[in-house]
């Protein structure tokens, strides 16, 4: 099982980099993987995206449709890439300890 080793810690992650198992995640998980998505900074903003798929995650066991995401938050598809470089999928899902979405986000 590959692992990803930062600040001192170890997480199990897939072969993309997505936390093995999403209870383990917590502020401080998403924080450590922020740097390896090209975020130096989690700002108010990023909080409201990776809550929102944490929370859409933890009620239907899935992530959103990338639509929804952006209707809920009320961000445009181009601020949440000005947010996560590797966009909402790769990016935002991972810092929000999701596993990898198997379509659109």
């Amino acid at each position: 099982m590959p692992a990803f080793e930062v600040n001192g810690k170890t997480y199990n992650v897939d072969e993309d980099g997505f936390l093995e198992e999403p209870g383990v995640w917590t502020k401080e998980v998403a924080t450590d993987f922020a740097g390896c998505e090209g975020v130096t900074e989690l700002t108010e903003n990023h909080w409201k995206v990776i809550n929102y798929l944490r929370n859409y995650y933890l009620q239907f066991g899935i992530a959103p449709m990338i639509r929804k995401l952006c209707k809920e938050t009320g961000f445009k598809l181009n601020e949440i890439y000005a947010m996560f470089p590797s966009g909402p999928a790769k990016g935002a899902c991972k810092l929000a300890g999701l596993p990898k979405p198997t379509g659109c986000v």
